[in-house]
């Protein structure tokens, strides 16, 4: 063997050794398996690629935040408290527009949205006229009627009188009427002083409801606006102010203006019934009576934040009323109230 073969074989002999060496620490590393996946279905694929339904609010549109503008109220003087904390509160919830709210009378309330037409919503402690209906629709207009709550006429004197408590409507149309002047013709145990009568005026719901529930068999309206002396204000705090100054005086005018001014007035039972909640509700009070709103559909549909305005009326006047000094119209009444706000907006 040449010396170049030794060589040759020497170097594959040491290789193989090599070899065998490395092959020697190999480890082997044991296959493992990719989870399986499950190939979505149609229906989970549809799902994932379809967008959440979002339900839209369709009372969003007369949220208060949602419309802008100038609103006008006028009329009674007895819902005026009631209109003025919904129109207050309807600006704390983010009405950025003006609302404006007139102490008039019913009367001059509906003169002013069925003659002049210059305001969006009238404010009525009676029901409308078929003579004011016929005026309101001379102009275009088609007076919608929504109940918003109850009063009780509050029959009242200074907290100063000391003799008087309960009167019946009968002795209630003799002073009103002047068929009795001093209170001992009232009852002979009541002081020999003048009667001094404060009322409402003309113009007043107010006026005009006390007329029909007592004035009737006592010379009606003409008997009571004749009466020599007595004292008549379409504005209730003046005859706050005139019944609180005097043990010998007497007047009439919504619950809330006596329940402001409780501390110096004294309100009468009626036929031996006191105005509470439980008198009104039961129907027993004889001189509880609805309060409204008017307005038209025309005027709604243009100034859609006066259709704001009335819905949150309607929603709202129920956790209000009571601490503006009134009752809560029954429940139907306000359904109804709220079914033609929802025809109203439909048309």
């Amino acid at each position: 063997m040449s010396k170049f073969t030794r060589s040759f074989v020497f170097v594959l002999v040491a290789l193989a050794f090599v070899i065998a060496a490395c092959g020697g620490q190999a480890t082997e590393v044991p296959a493992t398996e990719a989870p399986a996946t499950e190939a979505p279905t149609e229906a989970a694929t549809e799902e994932a690629t379809e967008a959440p339904v979002v339900e839209e609010d369709p009372m969003a549109m007369y949220a208060p935040d949602a419309v802008d503008g100038d609103i006008i109220t006028a009329g009674s003087s007895t819902v005026f408290p009631l209109s003025e904390r919904m129109a207050e509160l309807f600006q704390d919830e983010g009405f950025v527009g003006s609302v404006t709210v007139d102490s008039i009378g019913s009367g001059a309330g509906f003169e002013r949205f069925c003659v002049a037409g210059e305001s969006d919503v009238a404010n009525a402690s009676r029901a409308i006229k078929e003579e004011e209906v016929a005026s309101c629709q001379s102009i275009g207009r088609e007076p919608i009627e929504f109940r918003v709550g109850t009063d009780a006429l509050a029959v009242v004197v200074s907290a100063e009188n000391d003799f008087l408590t309960d009167l019946t409507l009968e002795q209630l149309g003799q002073i009103f009427s002047g068929a009795v002047t001093t209170w001992d013709q009232v009852d002979p145990s009541y002081p020999a002083e003048a009667i001094q009568v404060y009322s409402p005026g003309a113009d007043s719901g107010t006026f005009d409801y006390f007329v029909e529930e007592v004035m009737e068999d006592f010379g009606g309206e003409e008997a009571l606006l004749g009466l020599a002396g007595a004292q008549f204000s379409e504005d209730d705090n003046v005859l706050v102010q005139g019944v609180e100054g005097s043990p010998y005086a007497i007047g009439y005018f919504g619950y809330a203006y006596y329940v402001e001014n409780s501390g110096a007035l004294k309100a009468l039972f009626v036929d031996g019934v006191e105005p509470t909640q439980d008198a009104v509700d039961a129907g027993e009070y004889p001189l509880a009576r609805p309060l409204f709103i008017y307005s038209d559909a025309t005027i709604m549909a243009e100034k859609p934040q006066v259709a704001a305005f009335i819905y949150f009326y309607l929603t709202n006047v129920n956790d209000n009323i009571v601490d503006v000094g009134y009752f809560p119209a029954p429940a139907a009444d306000l359904d109804s109230a709220m079914a033609a706000w929802e025809e109203a907006v439909a048309k």
